[in-house]
């Protein structure tokens, strides 16, 4: 009873971390000239993998690699196929040119590097696969690569300056309500990230502690339901942005959190401790990589490009299988 309870809080801190979360970043890219996708991928893609970098860091420091790759890999598994799929019911995301060109490509860039990392035994003959530390230096790279391309591409783009007045429907001048001061927006963008990493951190320990009752493997737990339970920042984040019409946001935050844990999380846990791979194997890697490549392939169907509500049903069947595939192996395999 008591962890139900606790799994409740859990959700309601998440859910309003995650509306003044996006509030206050919106306020911020406003105030700057910064577009809310840049934001998205930035401030709050980072922010809100910060339990999945807690998780993986505290593992990777005990020397359990099962749960810092399980959960990072599934953390990205229901980022593109649940949480996308989510949003996408609630408001189809539409895809920029950019999106497809540039960011989705480097999301997918981000999964081949993981399976080529771990995929010593098949490029090397080597006895086990191992995320090395020298392989962590790579990923921690290519992420200092991916933040210089989105700072670059911030102002190369740009942003439209906040305008003295608009004009109404009827035709008539009317003053946008008054921007939120800066102090007021960082307040709210670290109080949103406070709620959702503690919710989060209230959500994953309820949620395992209610697995183990019901006899579900550390390996499972992993994978699914710990890495469900990291992701709900995102997902809070994403339905609220949907809800509030910022799909630019609701998209950088996948993207942006995807490219994270895998350049950032999983680089900075390699140099903690390298990562063993032999439990994650080619059925995981693959679900990763083909989740990217589904997501660019929306672009091209239905004659628009964007994620629609047809194909947001099809993600989330993708990962409900992807789970039944899980729980029926016993473990990741």
């Amino acid at each position: 009873m008591i962890d139900i309870l606790i799994l409740i809080a859990g959700l309601i801190l998440i859910l309003l971390g995650a509306n003044y979360l996006v509030d206050g970043a919106s306020a911020i890219a406003k105030r700057f000239g910064i577009s809310d996708f840049i934001i998205g991928m930035t401030i709050v893609g980072i922010g809100t993998s910060t339990p999945e970098m807690v998780v993986s860091f505290l593992s990777a420091a005990q020397g359990n690699a099962d749960i810092a790759v399980g959960n990072v890999v599934g953390s990205n598994l229901f980022n593109t196929l649940m949480i996308l799929g989510v949003t996408a019911l609630i408001l189809p995301l539409p895809l920029t040119s950019n999106n497809i060109k540039k960011d989705i490509p480097f999301a997918l860039l981000a999964a081949l590097t993981l399976a080529f990392a771990g995929s010593d035994i098949l490029f090397d003959g080597a006895a086990s696969n191992i995320v090395s530390r020298t392989d962590g230096l790579m990923l921690l790279s290519l992420f200092a690569v991916f933040m210089a391309y989105t700072i670059y591409s911030s102002q190369s783009a740009g942003a439209e300056p906040l305008q003295a007045e608009t004009t109404s429907q009827n035709g008539a001048a009317e003053t946008p309500a008054k921007p939120k001061p800066i102090w007021l927006s960082l307040i709210m963008v670290v109080g949103g990230l406070a709620g959702l990493i503690y919710g989060g951190d209230l959500f994953v320990a309820s949620a395992s502690s209610l697995a183990k009752i019901l006899g579900v493997s550390d390996a499972v737990i992993a994978v699914t339901i710990m890495a469900g339970g990291t992701s709900l920042p995102e997902l809070a984040s994403c339905v609220v942005a949907a809800l509030k019409k910022n799909t630019d946001l609701a998209l950088g935050n996948v993207i942006g959190s995807n490219v994270s844990n895998i350049f950032l999380i999983l680089g900075g846990s390699a140099i903690i401790h390298p990562l063993g791979m032999n439990d994650i194997g080619q059925m995981d890697l693959g679900f990763l990589i083909l989740s990217s490549i589904l997501l660019f392939i929306t672009a091209f169907t239905f004659k628009k490009r964007s994620l629609d509500r047809v194909e947001g049903l099809l993600f989330i069947l993708i990962y409900i299988g992807y789970v039944i595939l899980t729980i029926k192996n016993g473990a990741i395999a």
